[in-house]
């Protein structure tokens, strides 16, 4: 090997180093802050409780993501925006004094920051449809979030499920 073969490979492995000591690392996919999500995911929710409470349905639907999917007791799945704006609308023909309220309100969210679920009690106040008397059903309420496009949050899925009222106490 000549000494200027020798040399040109020296040099190239010293430019090859010099690259790469120069090269900043990736840097790493930042951190979500989950605080920051769970607090604007709780405020979507309490906001769509409000336009429900409001009978407002445009706004009502308007909290679901594109293809979201509703499932409530006792009736078909409602997917998309558009069904449940369509149910919605229904509800408060059916029952204009419809009520909902949520309490033990909680969010979770991925580490990711890409998803994040609510869950609550509720309390649902409506007419029942045979009878036109008022009903109150209440139980458990969870609904699953993604991070849209946009930045916002919208309702990929929502579940009601009733619970029982609880046993009387037993007499002694």
């Amino acid at each position: 090997m000549t000494r200027l073969t020798l040399a040109g490979a020296a040099l190239t492995v010293l430019m090859a180093a010099s690259l790469v000591a120069c090269t900043k690392p990736a840097a790493d996919k930042p951190v979500a802050d989950t605080g920051k999500i769970a607090a604007a995911v709780r405020a979507d929710a309490d906001q769509g409780v409000a336009d429900f409470n409001a009978h407002d349905a445009v706004k009502s639907a308007s909290h679901d993501a594109p293809g979201m999917v509703a499932m409530f007791h006792g009736a078909p799945n409602t997917v998309g925006a558009d069904a449940d704006l369509a149910t919605t609308k229904q509800i408060f023909a059916d029952s204009p004094n419809t009520k909902f309220t949520v309490a033990d309100e909680s969010v979770d969210v991925a580490a990711s920051g890409e998803m994040a679920v609510y869950r609550a009690t509720y309390s649902y106040a409506y007419n029942d449809l045979k009878t036109k008397k008022p009903i109150v059903e209440t139980g458990n309420y969870v609904v699953g979030y993604k991070k849209q496009p946009d930045g916002s949050w919208k309702q990929a899925w929502d579940i009601l499920a009733d619970t029982p009222a609880a046993p009387a106490p037993a007499k002694s």
